[in-house]
């Protein structure tokens, strides 16, 4: 992240808001720098949207949020107050852009779905594929299967990194936990399974974006970007090298912000 400038009030800055499925995240950009902030999803994304907001503004001296704020992701239509909701495909592209300059091609995996992204030599959408009928291979599959084998999910990468996987072929969130506590009653090691399960995710992936043909560089977003082991395996899969950008979990929120800048500089053209 790049510190904001002291001494901004409310309308010198934005706010990206992405309302996910398992995080909120929130970025407030000033046109130079930004700060980003996340915590879990509740019941009513809005208030704890809005909290958050708050909390990262007060924290940074402003005298209250950002007057310019653009949301996405699953909750993106239940606040009130945004100048727009654009699609993540649209955000996580340009926040993913920002993060890595001359990026083509966007791998992003969260709580909920799966999106592979071509990008042109601009920096625009050019094709998408997504996954968003199954959980399967997302950040909830992680959870649920790292809760069966007692392995907190941000702990997983450690357990599979350089241990020979196990072939695993169904992937099922719903049937996770009865599949893996099978496995270990066979006598499966934990290390094994789970080095299966990250290997299956990276081949579900690589097979969903196959037909967008990607390009480097390639970067990988969203949650499931911080399991080192399955960005690994994504590469092998994809033969080529899959980058994890620096803040790669806000990427999203950060596309809303930029598009919040954007705007925010047309409004004030147009009173001029």
């Amino acid at each position: 992240m790049i510190s904001l400038s002291k001494n901004l009030d409310n309308t010198q800055v934005v706010a990206g808001i992405d309302l996910g499925s398992t995080t909120i995240k929130v970025v407030i950009y000033d046109g130079s720098g930004y700060i980003a902030r996340v915590v879990s999803a509740s019941y009513d994304p809005a208030v704890t949207a809005s909290a958050l907001l708050a909390s990262a503004s007060a924290e940074w001296g402003l005298p209250s949020p950002p007057v310019f704020i653009v949301t996405t992701g699953y909750g993106r239509r239940t606040m009130k107050d945004a100048a727009f909701t654009p699609t993540e495909i649209a955000c996580h592209a340009k926040g993913a852009s920002f993060l890595l300059p001359g990026c083509r091609f966007v791998i992003d995996i969260g709580g909920q779905d799966a999106k592979g992204i071509r990008l042109s030599p601009g920096g625009n959408v050019e094709d998408f594929a997504m996954n968003d009928k199954c959980a399967a291979g997302t950040g909830r599959f992680l959870f649920a299967t790292g809760q069966a084998l007692g392995v907190p999910v941000d702990q997983l990468a450690g357990y599979a990194h350089g241990v020979e996987p196990y072939r695993i072929n169904a992937m099922c969130t719903v049937f996770a936990e009865s599949e893996v506590i099978s496995l270990v009653n066979q006598g499966v090691e934990r290390g094994a399974i789970i080095a299966g399960l990250h290997a299956s995710i990276a081949r579900r992936t690589a097979s969903m974006v196959a037909s967008l043909h990607p390009i480097p560089p390639i970067a990988f977003t969203g949650g499931v970007s911080q399991n080192s082991d399955i960005a690994q395996k994504l590469g092998e899969e994809l033969h080529q090298p899959v980058i994890v950008p620096r803040d790669a979990i806000y990427a999203g929120a950060l596309g809303a912000a930029l598009m919040a800048w954007d705007h925010r500089k047309t409004v004030e053209l147009k009173e001029r």
